[in-house]
């Protein structure tokens, strides 16, 4: 299959009458979270050193999730051209890094690594999608397109291979449910909020509670029924429940509504 590039952007298209200020601060924050593909490349590398084969295709995953920070990077610089990309780069890498020291998974097994970054590419997959459908800027919207078809190829090559990991280290279901909730849990970790702190030219101190809320507020409002429904589908096939079933409908009905209040909830207290 061949790759996009960043020659196949329309980035003549570009009409700055339809940036939304909010959209444009989460874009910013995505961009510097995407360039971390690279370190993320060098974990996996570490955690999966005698398997060639898995390497080189998490080489080829980094690569291109920098390719979707450079993207993202390049559309905000054309919505604000006082944007600083490789200043933000530098104050992010300063405040959150990766360990690229580590040579096991900190998730205790490598199909519960595998587990885990099924749980990111959903995340991520329906993070852009909704983001793609909520801008009316053509170029944003290009670039979210061929981001979240990324994410969701990147999820099935880590599923393929979790299946493959999972034969041999015999990870329960309940061991892989329990990964996948904690994961989910970790979006209110410190990436995310520095960020949306290191991103924006933020001058006040770093409070990762006030800066997960600025980038919570913004993100979570992109999200509509059916992004929860697929993303909710893609998550219980990780953790081998049925992702259609019963208990999937109850579920994406408890998260729509969860998300819903926090929207809510964020908006008051910005108020």
């Amino acid at each position: 299959m061949v790759r996009w590039t960043l020659d196949d952007i329309p980035w003549d298209s570009f009409d700055r009458f339809k940036v939304d200020p909010d959209i444009l601060r989460i874009v910013k924050a995505a961009a510097l979270v995407e360039q971390n593909g690279g370190d993320y490349a060098r974990y996996l590398h570490n955690v999966f050193h005698d398997d060639p084969e898995f390497q080189a295709l998490a080489g080829r995953w980094g690569e291109e999730e920098a390719q979707h920070g450079a993207a993202l990077a390049r559309w905000a610089t054309l919505a604000d051209p006082d944007f600083d990309f490789a200043d933000a780069s530098a104050r992010f890498t300063q405040g959150f890094r990766v360990d690229l020291e580590a040579q096991t998974s900190v998730r205790g097994s490598r199909s519960g690594e595998l587990v885990a970054r099924c749980i990111v590419e959903t995340g991520t997959s329906s993070y852009y999608t909704a983001m793609a459908e909520a801008t009316e800027e053509p170029v944003l919207r290009a670039v979210c397109q061929h981001i979240a078809a990324d994410e969701l190829r990147h999820y099935k090559l880590f599923y393929k291979t979790m299946r493959q990991y999972l034969e041999r280290e015999g990870l329960g279901r309940w061991g892989r449910l329990r990964i996948a909730a904690g994961r989910i849990r970790e979006t209110e970790d410190d990436e995310l909020a520095y960020a949306y702190y290191a991103a924006n030219g933020e001058t006040t101190p770093y409070d990762r509670g006030r800066f997960s809320r600025a980038y919570s507020r913004r993100a979570f409002a992109l999200y509509r029924p059916h992004h929860l429904e697929r993303g909710m589908a893609m998550i219980f096939k990780a953790a081998g429940l049925k992702p259609n079933g019963r208990l999937g409908r109850v579920a994406t009905r408890l998260a729509w509504w969860f998300l819903r209040a926090q929207v809510g909830r964020l908006d008051r207290m910005a108020a």
